[in-house]
């Protein structure tokens, strides 16, 4: 069955507990037959005041490029900058971008649209000196029809492109500045599937069937009706035999309307769709016109049936399934909001490695070329479209364009991404003012944006983000919202049920706990600290160099430590999922401090995409990995007291040892997800060895080491696709004469490549580094430098490293 809720049963408060469905990707572009990409060769410059949007402005002499790009993370880090340390203290201004294309007389006989994946922000849009429109949200695809104004005669077209993002501080987080994310043309016949109008759900699925339903739109362009006129579908299994078509009747459809289609398949013994088997199927729809072909789609979809249980929480396929998840921000760390597939795909991976089966956009939409890769990935993601409603958080926010721009932004949104497997859950908004400004919003709003996801889907729940607990908060109370999202308060998850009698509960957002990868301090590693002590007072404690220690101890006053919430998660069936905040580390919000701090220090993993510790403690309860994580180094003082942790799994015990003298074992107690031991510094090894009924089944041991004497560089892959903007990330590490990794090693490393190539950016994850991301040169932290390199052309590189007294690093890299 499907989740029965039309509008009115929103505005009644009513709930229905079950989602059953597929869900389809649909391909890039609303599955156009004919694609192109439109990233190459575009003129740009950054100008706040001369206006270039004439046709025959001169831009021979502006600077070339390729999209997608971020022009902000190019720029200096500013002190002075408008966002300031929300934003990274990267700045916005306004950019200009220039193309000339030339259509073939093929291409001049279809309509032409022009889909802009997302331009952050204020956006304005022309070809040919015609005016195409303006799109203030930075988040949302943009789609211009272009047939009425493309010369016909060959002749070249030029479209300009202004981005106004010089009204600062209009974000809380960093969102850099630019046609950020993939654009593309695509063409059509006069008759065709409307744009984004295709949809794919599975109202019945067993183990013997999969019903599948595919509702979608065919549109006439032409002035007269259009006779003789079918849709065939057909699906094709993961291994891409065909298992199921159905072909409608001739259909007569008349000029300049949409036309309703609805087909039904059945599939046998359907592959469902899963974290551990993510089974993705193709619906081929096909448009004729009597014998000839017009048009032909492309969906992938994925077969699965979900629930939310009050009591019991989430379950997907008929069994029970924790969601396990993280919140991510859309930028890629040094690479800015500029999307590559690549950078994304690695950043699923390590999450995916650390257990980790949930994501939530956070706090707005994401690529859709982000969401394929979840669906390909097997993640269950809470996609999220407003962090602001209609009152501020910051003077120029979304706010300004709340009246005008929130429903079309909604539906865009909605009908883009309602395809896509992995995508579970709707949430609507993110810790909105409206919770305490204004009762009256606070309770119309949620109806309202319920009422269209409805409209438009009616296959996955909504939630909605809340940090105020009270039974005052008309945003929390509202029945129109199918799940209860919860911020932090993890003191208050136990009394759910009491407190909100038959509602199911989600976790959108947990933890807040903040560390720097590699730094300790020497102080007990269960001595909890706040910073701040509260959230709206100043910080004038910490570290000097601004770092903050890495055991798990550290967390804003809203949150909690790592191993705090992860526990009490575990411990109840009824919180059906969380999101830790956050995965990654990311541009902004460096709390609790302020400038150089630059970047966040809540992710599991750092900016460069290091993990931290506590990524082993994840590693340790949320997979079948086998782990035995030992922190941390054993470079000291003598006379110093270290209190050592190992986060372990697959095992009963952990003996700890010290230059072979046993400091005794220890086992989990007390629903303790660690153990530890308060040990003198004496230089040499420190080992630890996990036991199973007291057999020894892993051991794991850190080393004092010397002075590093050499650069050695590490890769996951050595052969990257050029054609399709594959990155090489390059893991730079330095070693002592015994081979172990020096993590006091914070000196200047130089890249060099040789054969073509070039460096894309550099980072340490040091969150108060303010070189360049694209500097060829960067200090080492904690032992670490990440490389980013592209290959220009089809060939061998060799990427080299080097610093002042070592042996430089060299890797050799395939660009094919």
């Amino acid at each position: 069955m499907y989740k029965i809720k039309s509008v009115n049963s929103v505005v009644l408060g009513l709930c229905v507990v079950v989602w059953i469905g597929i869900i389809g990707i649909g391909v890039a572009l609303g599955q156009s037959p004919k694609v192109i990409d439109f990233n190459m060769g575009w003129s740009f410059r950054l100008d706040s005041v001369s206006d270039y949007r004439d046709q025959g402005v001169d831009y021979q002499d502006w600077r070339q490029l390729n999209l997608p790009h971020d022009w902000s993370i190019e720029l200096p880090f500013d002190s002075l900058s408008a966002g300031s340390s929300g934003t990274g203290y990267l700045s916005g201004g306004v950019g200009w971008y220039k193309k000339m294309f030339t259509l073939s007389e093929t291409e001049r006989s279809k309509r032409v649209y022009i889909e802009f994946g997302g331009i952050y922000e204020n956006s304005e849009v022309w070809i040919n000196n015609t005016y195409l429109g303006h799109r203030p949200n930075g988040y949302v695809p943009i789609v211009y029809d272009l047939t009425a104004y493309v010369n016909k005669n060959g002749e070249p077209n030029v479209i300009t492109v202004k981005v106004d993002n010089s009204k600062q501080p209009n974000s809380r987080f960093y969102t850099g500045s630019g046609i950020y994310r993939n654009v593309k043309l695509f063409f059509t016949s006069d008759v065709t599937i409307a744009y984004n109008s295709t949809f794919i759900t599975t109202p019945v699925i067993n183990e013997q069937q999969a019903k599948i339903k595919i509702q979608l739109e065919i549109v006439n362009h032409l002035a007269r009706r259009q006779n003789d006129i079918t849709v065939e579908t057909q699906v094709y299994d993961p291994q891409g035999d065909l298992v199921s078509q159905e072909q409608t009747k001739e259909l007569r459809i008349h000029g300049g309307v949409n036309q309703f289609v609805e087909q039904n398949l059945t599939v046998a013994q359907p592959l469902l769709w899963s974290p551990d088997t993510p089974h993705l199927y193709r619906a081929v729809t096909i448009i004729r016109q009597g014998k000839r072909e017009l048009d032909r789609y492309t969906s992938v979809f994925g077969i699965r049936s979900f629930h939310f249980d009050a009591a019991q929480g989430f379950f997907l396929n008929g069994q029970s399934l924790k969601i396990r998840g993280v919140c991510l921000h859309s930028d890629l760390g040094a690479l800015g909001m500029a999307f590559n597939r690549s950078a994304a795909k690695r950043q699923l991976q390590i999450m995916k490695d650390m257990g980790v089966n949930g994501i939530r956009t956070s706090h707005n939409p994401t690529a859709t070329e982000f969401l394929d890769l979840c669906d390909e990935f097997g993640f269950i993601v809470m996609s999220e479209t407003f962090d602001v409603w209609k009152h501020p958080k910051n003077p120029y926010d979304y706010h300004l364009y709340w009246d005008e721009w929130y429903e079309r932004d909604l539906v865009d949104h909605i009908k883009r991404d309602r395809n896509h497997p992995s995508l579970f859950i709707w949430c609507l908004g993110n810790e909105a003012q409206e919770q305490w400004h204004d009762p009256e919003l606070g309770s119309a709003i949620p109806v309202r944006l319920a009422a269209i996801v409805d409209s438009l889907d009616g296959t996955r729940p909504t939630t909605i983000a809340n940090n105020e607990m009270s039974k005052d908060n008309p945003v929390l109370m509202t029945t129109a919202i199918d799940i209860v999202g919860y911020n932090y308060n993890h003191q208050k998850w136990l009394s759910f049920p009491q407190e909100h009698p038959g509602r199911k509960l989600i976790v959108t957002e947990s933890t807040s706990a903040l560390e720097s990868r590699g730094q300790y301090d020497l102080v007990p590693m269960d001595s909890i600290r706040k910073w701040p002590v509260r959230w709206d007072i100043p910080f004038d404690g910490g570290n000097e160099d601004k770092s903050i220690s890495a055991y798990d101890h550290v967390h804003t006053p809203w949150g909690s430590t790592h191993e705090e919430s992860l526990r009490v998660f575990e411990t109840y069936s009824h919180v059906s999922g969380m999101y830790v905040w956050t995965g990654f580390d990311y541009l902004g919000e460096p709390t609790p401090y302020t400038w150089p701090a630059r970047s966040s220090y809540f992710g599991i993993v750092d900016l460069a995409g290091f993990p931290k510790d506590v990524y082993y403690l994840y590693q340790s309860v949320w997979t079948e990995t086998p782990v035995l994580h030992i922190l941390p180094h054993w470079n000291w003082q003598h006379g110093d007291t270290i209190d050592v942790v190992t986060y372990y799994n697959q095992a009963d015990e952990v003996e700890l040892f010290v230059n072979d003298v046993s400091k005794g074992r220890k086992a989990k107690e007390k629903n303790n997800l660690h153990v530890s031991w308060a040990v003198p510094y004496e230089a040499g090894s420190l080992t630890a060895i996990a036991y199973q009924d007291g057999v020894e089944v892993r051991r794991t041991t850190r080393h004092t080491t010397g002075e590093a004497v050499s650069l050695v560089i590490k890769s996951k892959q050595d052969t990257f696709d050029t054609a399709h903007e594959e990155l090489a990330f390059l893991e730079v590490l330095a070693i002592d004469v015994g081979g172990n990794e020096v993590s006091h090693f914070n000196e200047w490393v130089n890249v060099d490549i040789q054969g073509g190539g070039r460096v894309v950016a550099t980072d340490n994850g040091c969150p108060t580094d303010l070189m360049s991301f694209q500097s060829w040169t960067r200090k080492a932290y904690n032992g670490k430098l990440l490389v980013v390199v592209k290959g220009d052309t089809a060939n061998e590189i060799i990427v080299s490293v080097h610093a002042d007294g070592l042996k430089s690093g060299i890797r050799k890299l395939v660009m094919k």
